[in-house]
């Protein structure tokens, strides 16, 4: 790499190289997209007098951020169907309003359906009948922000055959009045995918590539350069290889693919991939299953019951639920792993990560690796058992850091306050030597890596509720989630995940210094500019 030529110098800048704390540098030169020096502006001016200059002007660069858990595939697509209802609206009134507006001339036979539905937001949910006459007999459906949970309408669950004498389907529920046991309108788990399969059946590749490009633009505004794409679908495969066929993809991107999709992984496996398959922008992280599901929906399995007040409809004695016969799970995950695929499953309550852990000392049991980078995706509630088999097993707690933020007021209305002492413990699992990388499973939660860090950091939600300060861990440790732990997730930490010579030049310079700045700011701290490969991808107006 010394005779390339070097396209771009960074100058006077706070570049922290995420090697060690307290470790900057003022300068780097960069080659053929990779970091080819580093140094003091003087030397890394003469090194390269003729290349193109970034002046950081003082300002803080980071590495990349590195979401490892997000599903922009799915996000993607349902942009350029969908309605989104991530931000609002904030009362029952008003989004019947919205419903009534957006289905007034459309035909009687046309779906509304909106897609992150905040429950907490808006008070709850409408009844069927509210839904039925807002969108004038018209299918209508919201999908929970987790999708783990939808309201449909009398005429939605008309067409998917959800009837009074419908029993539930497997490993979902439809909630049902108590008095009358006619359905309420909220579907569970499997009873919520099937209406959700229903609606998306009519995407195409072209919506997937279309919605991606919105999506990484605005990743791109947050300093993040790499996604693991959680549940990657086929479609969302398909577009991912268009779009880099035609130099349309400007994010990096590690596939989870979906383990929803049987044939999917049968076609993996049958063709002989094994994780790493692909190249420095496209490649085969692993395949994943979501056995367990919610605690903002109260679906989550836990040992414990939920607390606080139940919807209409929920079970008495409610501990959530696996979508999962262990047995089958098992065998799904050992022949995963056998076949070279590094496997990650979703773990969300203490009897979820139990239930994924006790899969995965199956799988390593039948056939050991020593270096097999195995995740439970999300892994909340971490106790002190967990704690011991995450560490005596070497798994990677795939760290939900955004749910702390965006979610953790739920948590403690659903679990309970002192529960949040082992909610995301990331204290706690930094000195057990636990590799926990953050992510936002957006659009669950906002993609901001921002608003993981400050709760990872001061352990508060975005209202500032206590998330328990024991677990506050410094401002290093936190970034160290979302690019060393984030690159190590994914079998990259040779070439991304710091800023030192030979590495990717994916970069992002800060408006605002992390590691200066008092922490109770931290959630509104701003990127300047981000780099990809050492070429500009966004820049502050």
């Amino acid at each position: 790499m010394d005779s390339l030529p070097v396209t771009r110098i960074v100058i006077d800048g706070r570049i922290a190289t995420m090697r060690a704390e307290g470790e900057f540098a003022q300068a780097m030169a960069i080659a053929d997209g990779r970091i080819l020096a580093m140094g003091a502006t003087a030397e890394i001016r003469a090194l390269a007098p003729d290349a193109e200059v970034t002046d950081a002007r003082g300002r803080l660069v980071l590495p990349g951020f590195i979401d490892s858990h997000c599903h922009p595939d799915r996000y993607g697509a349902q942009l350029g169907r969908w309605t989104d209802l991530a931000d609002g609206p904030d009362s029952i009134d008003a989004l019947l309003a919205l419903v009534r507006a957006r289905t007034k001339d459309t035909p009687r036979d046309q779906w509304f359906v909106g897609f992150g539905y905040d429950d907490h937001r808006t008070g709850g949910y409408p009844t069927r009948a509210e839904l039925d006459a807002a969108a004038g007999g018209r299918p209508a459906f919201l999908n929970r922000r987790d999708s783990h949970l939808g309201f449909a309408n009398s005429a939605a669950l008309a067409a998917v055959g959800f009837g009074a004498d419908t029993p539930d389907p497997a490993f979902g529920r439809i909630d049902r009045d108590p008095d009358t046991g006619a359905p309420t309108g909220l579907l569970r788990e499997t009873a919520a995918h099937a209406v959700v399969d229903h609606c998306q059946a009519g995407f195409t590749t072209a919506d997937y590539a279309a919605g991606l490009q919105r999506v990484f633009t605005d990743f791109a505004s947050y300093g993040i350069t790499s996604v693991h794409n959680s549940l990657c679908s086929t479609r969302g495969i398909e577009a991912y290889q268009q779009m880099r066929a035609a130099g349309d993809l400007h994010m990096r991107v590690g596939l989870l693919a979906s383990g929803r999709e049987d044939d999917l992984i049968d076609a993996i496996i049958r063709a002989g991939w094994r994780s790493g398959m692909g190249d420095e922008w496209l490649r085969l992280t692993g395949v994943e299953w979501c056995p367990d599901c919610s605690t903002s929906g109260r679906t989550a399995a836990y040992y414990d019951p939920y607390v606080g007040e139940r919807i209409v409809g929920e079970p008495d004695d409610n501990r959530g639920m696996l979508l999962y016969e262990a047995e089958d799970f098992n065998q799904r995950v050992l022949r995963a792993h056998k076949a070279g695929l590094m496997v990650g499953c979703d773990g969300v309550g203490d009897r979820g990560i139990d239930f994924v852990l006790d899969a995965y000392e199956n799988a390593l049991a039948h056939h050991p690796v020593d270096d097999h980078r195995l995740r439970v995706e999300h892994c909340c509630n971490v106790t002190p058992a967990i704690l011991k088999r995450l560490r005596d097993m070497n798994v990677i707690c795939s760290s939900a850091t955004g749910f702390a933020y965006d979610l953790g007021d739920a948590y403690i209305r659903n679990r309970g306050a002192e529960a949040m002492r082992h909610m995301w413990p990331h204290r706690s699992m930094i000195d057990a030597g636990i590799v926990a990388p953050g992510h936002s499973d957006s659009p669950v939660c906002h993609p901001n890596p921002m608003r993981a860090i400050h709760a990872m950091v001061n352990r508060r939600s975005a209202r500032g509720a206590d998330l328990c300060q024991a677990e506050a861990v410094s401002v290093f440790e936190a970034l160290e989630a979302y690019t060393r732990l984030g690159a190590y997730a994914g079998r990259e930490e040779r070439i991304k995940g710091m800023l030192i010579p030979g590495m990717l030049a994916d970069f992002t310079i800060m408006e605002d210094d992390l590691f200066t700045i008092p922490p109770e700011r931290i959630a509104d701290a701003r990127v300047a500019e981000t780099y990809l490969g050492g070429r500009p991808v966004f820049a502050r107006a």
